[in-house]
């Protein structure tokens, strides 16, 4: 049960009935109304805006919309007061059983607990990592994987259908350049050619690409001209770098649903499809672009294209749709790769991207809604980069790839419990700083360890627990069966409203496609479990487990209890692993 939904539900009822009795305007923004837990808690368990929402389109003064909204909240059950502080919020307090029934609930549901209706199976393409396979995945595409991946996870727990996307870019200059690179280190390997140029794409892995297909077609391709080798080049290199990319993500406990090919979608001719709606939208014209700002190059000069109205949607240009050789751009390759998600009959798409695609925001998303005709729904979250650290020093750039520390090496090092953990520790548009060493510490600096050891924590609690009442049924069933109000500690009251929580965070990160506030709301708990942890050792009678009072034991194992499984609950989203136990 989400326990705000239903006070917003019940608050939407008194102030439907205030405004049928006090002849209010029949159309208020009830839709502006929020229910959320107040920033200090001293000031009450929710508050709500809706005095202060209905004021200005009625015409009042914010207080003359708290006394019925008081007046009928008061007279439900649960509710213990209501109160109005400026500059209109209210206040709610409610008795302290509706939150401790919770744990009751937690315990009953297990991790279904938590699990929302709110996406009624509507579908959701999610696409992520999307690296181009032109080498191995590097530290900062993680965060847009544990990203992408628990965003897509987090939508399942919403109750949302989703399917996981990979857009394999297996087109274009880029993978040229690599396949050229790929045939010098190939032709290295065979020690047929002293005169190797510089490569575009530097590292180890090429030489290893090289290796592997003289292994394929042994000295076959040694004379043969461009024109013969560059297409099995490239689709060998790419099969190969792909196949990599996958068991990075396997080893990540990514498991995409999808992998789409921008080469198969160009084969399609989707673009086709997509130039007719654009062009019904008026956004597509024949015209002559200005030259770049800041240096022009020597080879440039004024020639029609056809172009996408992005200055429309704020971008500085237009933007060209097609070469001048005649074949597609990138971003009209990206414009049917959409158009396809449309026809396999995906309205709703999130694009997760890198940070430096913050340019090709607008644009992208002006030319799915006019494919779409408004219909469709894209949003699209840029990661920003991740700094790689070791004791605060800058983490060196890695021999195998050239210029970048691989994302193999990082699980090599941390493992991908951390490595996951720690991506959702900044809101995706913040930048974040990776230290092997903070991250490898078990202590409260370290945000994953100090989650895992609540887990553990409750556990060994537990675990003792059955030690010491050997023929008790200490099922999930039976302790949801506890007299749980006797739980009256003030610290045992604040871990129980945090758990009772776990469904409105669930809609609010789904809602907002923030996956960074499951992990914080874990660390969060933890702090709160480790706190009453902490209190029974100062104080004898708040300890967990007292031997000869059984009834107050059950409900405090029952909070255990249910601390752990909402713990594990959302580390299930996360991708982490919950601990039973920790070892040094």
């Amino acid at each position: 049960m989400n326990i705000f939904n239903w006070i917003k539900y019940e608050i939407k009822a008194c102030l439907r009935s205030a405004a049928i009795s006090k002849k209010w305007p029949e159309k208020l923004p009830f839709e502006r109304i929020t229910v959320e837990p107040p920033r200090d808690a001293s000031n009450g368990d929710i508050a709500t805006n809706a005095a202060m929402i209905l004021a200005k389109p009625i015409g009042i003064d914010p207080y003359d919309i708290y006394l019925p909204l008081a007046e009928g909240l008061k007279k439900l059950e649960s509710v213990k007061s209501v109160e109005i502080v400026e500059p209109g919020f209210i206040n709610i307090r409610l008795l302290s059983g509706v939150w401790l029934a919770q744990v009751s609930k937690i315990l009953e549901f297990g991790q279904n607990f938590g699990s929302s209706r709110m996406g009624a199976g509507r579908k959701v393409n999610v696409e992520y990592v999307s690296a181009n396979p032109t080498g191995p995945l590097h530290a900062a595409h993680a965060r847009g994987a544990v990203f992408g991946d628990a965003l897509a996870s987090l939508l399942e727990k919403a109750g949302f259908q989703v399917v996981r996307e990979y857009y394999v870019n297996d087109v274009g200059s880029q993978i040229d350049k690599m396949a050229h690179s790929v045939y010098f280190r190939y032709l290295e390997a065979l020690n047929a050619n002293s005169n190797i140029p510089e490569c575009d794409y530097p590292g180890e892995y090429l030489k290893d690409l090289g290796k592997a297909l003289v292994m394929r077609e042994g000295d076959n391709l040694i004379n043969a001209l461009e024109q013969e080798w560059l297409e099995p080049v490239r689709t060998f290199a790419v099969e190969l770098i792909m196949t990599n990319i996958m068991k990075d993500l396997l080893t990540m406990g990514i498991h995409m649903d999808r992998f789409s090919s921008e080469r198969a979608i160009v084969k399609k001719n989707v673009i086709s499809r997509a130039l007719a709606k654009l062009e019904e939208a008026g956004l597509v014209y024949r015209g002559v672009l200005t030259p770049p700002k800041g240096k022009c190059p020597d080879d440039w000069e004024p020639r029609p294209q056809l172009l996408f109205r992005s200055t429309k949607f704020g971008d500085d240009v237009d933007r060209p749709l097609q070469k001048p050789d005649g074949s597609w751009t990138y971003f009209s390759n990206d414009i049917a790769y959409h158009m396809d998600k449309v026809e396999r009959g995906y309205m709703d798409m999130i694009d997760v991207f890198g940070a430096d695609h913050g340019g090709y925001v607008n644009r992208i998303k002006a030319a799915v809604s006019a494919i779409t005709a408004g219909q469709g729904n894209l949003d699209v979250k840029l990661c920003q980069i991740v700094h790689m650290l070791d004791g605060g020093k800058p983490v060196r750039m890695s021999k195998r790839s050239g210029n970048f520390v691989t994302l193999s090496e990082v699980l090599d090092t941390v493992g991908p419990d951390v490595l996951r953990f720690i991506m959702l520790t900044r809101r995706n548009d913040q930048t974040l700083e990776f230290d092997y060493r903070q991250v490898s510490e078990q202590s409260r600096n370290n945000p994953v360890f100090y989650v895992q050891y609540a887990h553990a924590r409750a556990c060994s609690v537990i675990r003792n627990a059955k030690e010491i009442f050997v023929a008790e049924d200490l099922s999930d069933f039976a302790l949801s069966q506890a007299e749980i109000n006797l739980l009256t500690d003030h610290n045992e009251l604040k871990l129980s409203k945090l758990l009772a929580s776990w469904p409105r965070v669930v809609e609010s990160a789904a809602s907002s496609h923030e996956p960074h506030r499951v992990a914080f709301y874990l660390a969060n708990v933890a702090a709160a479990f480790h706190e009453l942890w902490s209190k029974g050792r100062e104080n004898a009678r708040l300890r967990f487990i007292l031997k000869n009072e059984r009834e107050i034991t059950m409900a405090r194992i029952a909070l255990v209890r249910a601390t752990a499984t909402v713990i594990a609950s959302g580390l299930k989203i996360i991708g982490v692993t919950p601990m039973d136990e920790l070892r040094g």
